[in-house]
């Protein structure tokens, strides 16, 4: 791994890189369904609304992947 400024590439034990899937996926509708919709002018609008998506995605937004609920009560069914 080559390491550049401190930062150290995320790979599986395998050297693959499909681990960061899931990542991608809330980083890309995060930029559909927030970052895309508004003009940031400074950086603390965009870490609010960062903040706020992150809030909305794990608390309010209703996966049809998880049986229509939201990730939080999801969670909760398996504790």
């Amino acid at each position: 791994m080559t390491r550049v400024e401190g930062i150290t590439q995320s790979m599986s034990r395998i050297g693959k890189y499909i681990d960061n899937g899931p990542t991608e996926s809330v980083w890309g509708a995060l930029k559909c369904e927030s970052y895309y919709l508004h003009k940031f002018t400074e950086f603390d609008e965009i870490q609010l609304a960062i903040q706020k998506y992150i809030h909305f995605y794990n608390e309010e937004r209703y996966k049809q992947q998880l049986n229509g609920l939201t990730p939080l009560e999801y969670r909760a069914q398996a504790v």
